[in-house]
């Protein structure tokens, strides 16, 4: 089992990226978009949190940037009809202490404004991780990411907004939902990881 890889990030194109360790292999990963977030540069050492997913035809790799979050998407995988796919949306869609709260709450709105979250896997979702999470703490205020914007050029413009819905989509959005949403939210200059944040946002809302 892969618990953990170190290494330099090499490529970012939501939601996978790739990390080459020293021995110069490069892993590819997929992590939720709330672990993109807070991802450094390409080019710049990167350390993840790991779960390997292994099944007859794929082998997964996904990575997350702290231990809290990994245990959760466990958690969630345990889930009867919930897969690492639907779990990667869900941790993409809210922070893990937002879910925590949502369970604690039984707010089934908000858990079925995820994408492949239903109301029958939204109401499963809040009876089987209500006892899980009854012991996990919360932040006593949510953290909030400090967003940047990263100027660029009008024809890498279209580039981000192009991979910002690849990104929805491989969340689990439907192309024209993703696609309405990012037109909704995209600015010039904006990067693709901003993009998608707003989006999501928008999407929960």
């Amino acid at each position: 089992m892969i618990g953990r890889i170190r290494g330099i990030l090499i490529e970012k194109t939501p939601p996978f990226v790739i990390i080459e360790t020293s021995a110069g292999v490069g892993y590819e990963v997929q992590v939720p978009m709330t672990t993109f977030y807070q991802l450094p540069e390409e080019g710049v050492e990167t350390t993840l949190s790991t779960h390997l997913s292994i099944s007859e035809n794929l082998h997964a790799l996904y990575g997350f940037i702290s231990s809290k979050d990994r245990s959760l998407f466990r958690e969630l995988i345990k889930v009867n009809g919930v897969g690492p796919k639907l779990a990667l949306a869900i941790l993409s869609g809210m922070e893990a202490d937002e879910f925590v709260l949502t369970v604690h709450d039984h707010n089934v709105d908000r858990l079925v404004k995820l994408p492949g979250v239903g109301k029958k896997t939204a109401e499963r979702l809040l009876v089987e991780m209500s006892d899980r999470l009854k012991d996990w703490s919360i932040s006593a205020e949510l953290v909030e990411k400090t967003e940047t914007t990263t100027p660029s050029t009008g024809g890498r413009s279209n580039d981000q907004t192009q991979e910002a819905i690849s990104a929805l989509v491989a969340l689990g959005y439907k192309p024209q939902i993703a696609s309405k949403a990012i037109s909704q939210v995209a600015q010039e200059g904006m990067k693709s990881e901003e993009i998608i944040r707003m989006a999501l946002r928008q999407l929960a809302g």
